[in-house]
């Protein structure tokens, strides 16, 4: 081994990078989402893609290719040039930051491992983290080729899907560092009935990003943009049919979660409080200064119009609020 190195240090400020990573690039994602940028590069690239374009034969040449899709063709066809390059270079940047991520994660992970720092059972765990990573890159391009041949945009589904992996990628890292930070083992998730109403607020908000990913893909935010009532209606009257290709219905579903998330979140601050549960209490505290600021940004991206800043403002809030939901639950197992 190398000398006076400390790999537990080493080990921490790898897996922080790495959330750090992962909350960049879910941020940088929504902004692709809300700039439209995601279809603004119609081949995958693994490879070849690293580099941006350097000359103006190679702006013209993916410009061109841009120009075969229904997007532009139905939406953007008065595009020029220039307005091409703001939606490729979020895409790009998009891109960029999944493959850093594969290579600072990879590089790093082989390092503790020729060192024999990890455990198997880390190993195991890591392993997963690592196929998670190269999934989400599957499903990435998966979601891009759903826009390129017959609609203008992403599938909401599949756009779904990857914003769920990357909370999930992001609640592993978590969960593992705050078990390497504190020594212990504690399992994310088992049946049983302890901590019963916590764990069904953890799934009632991994829900709420699948439904906020369908708002985002049906643009969804941009109707009905009056609150508590949706126009002067608690149901939307505009529905024919109850399905998630509705843009209202999604609206309405994704609003009614949010208040049972909220009244889940406050009966739980009640319970810690009775209890005298101080320092899990704080942790609540915090978690739920998140849910308030959560909630306030997403009924300002509604009366804005769909504001991009405020609704990039929602997106980001949301992965502070997965951030403290896990740090709460983490500190409210006993074993």
């Amino acid at each position: 081994m190398i000398k006076n190195i400390n790999y537990n240090n080493l080990f921490h400020i790898w897996l922080i990078c790495l959330i750090l990573l992962i909350g960049l690039i879910i941020i940088v994602g929504g902004l692709t989402r809300l700039t439209d940028s995601g279809l603004s590069i119609t081949e995958w690239e693994l490879f070849i893609g690293v580099l941006p374009p350097t000359n103006s034969n190679s702006w013209a040449e993916y410009f061109n290719s841009y120009k075969q899709i229904p997007q532009y063709k139905l939406l953007n066809y008065n595009m020029s040039l220039e307005e091409f390059k703001f939606i490729f270079l979020w895409e790009y940047a998009h891109r960029l930051l999944a493959r850093i991520i594969g290579i600072f994660f990879l590089i790093p992970f082989l390092f503790f491992i020729f060192f024999n720092f990890l455990t198997k059972k880390m190993i195991t765990k890591l392993i997963l983290v690592f196929t998670l990573i190269l999934t989400q890159g599957a499903i990435g391009w998966y979601m891009v080729k759903s826009g390129l041949t017959f609609n203008t945009t992403v599938s909401h589904y599949r756009l779904s899907i990857h914003l769920f992996i990357a909370f999930t990628i992001l609640t592993s890292l978590t969960w593992i560092l705050l078990n390497s930070i504190n020594s212990t083992k504690k399992k994310f998730f088992q049946l049983n009935i302890n901590n019963i109403f916590l764990k069904f607020l953890l799934i009632m908000l991994f829900i709420q990003i699948i439904s906020g990913a369908f708002v985002s893909g049906l643009d969804a935010g941009k109707i009905y943009q009056t609150w508590p009532l949706m126009n002067g209606n608690f149901f939307p009257d505009d529905i024919t049919d109850a399905n998630f290709n509705e843009p209202s219905f999604v609206q309405f579903i994704h609003r009614n979660i949010a208040y049972l998330i909220f009244f889940i979140s406050i009966y739980l601050g009640i319970y810690y409080f009775k209890r005298n549960e101080t320092k899990i209490f704080k942790f609540f505290l915090f978690y739920f200064l998140i849910i308030l600021i959560q909630i306030i940004l997403g009924i300002s991206v509604l009366i804005s119009g769909a504001n991009i800043y405020l609704a990039s403002m929602h997106q980001i809030s949301s992965i502070f609020l997965i951030v403290a939901a896990i740090s709460l639950y983490y500190r409210s197992i006993r074993y």
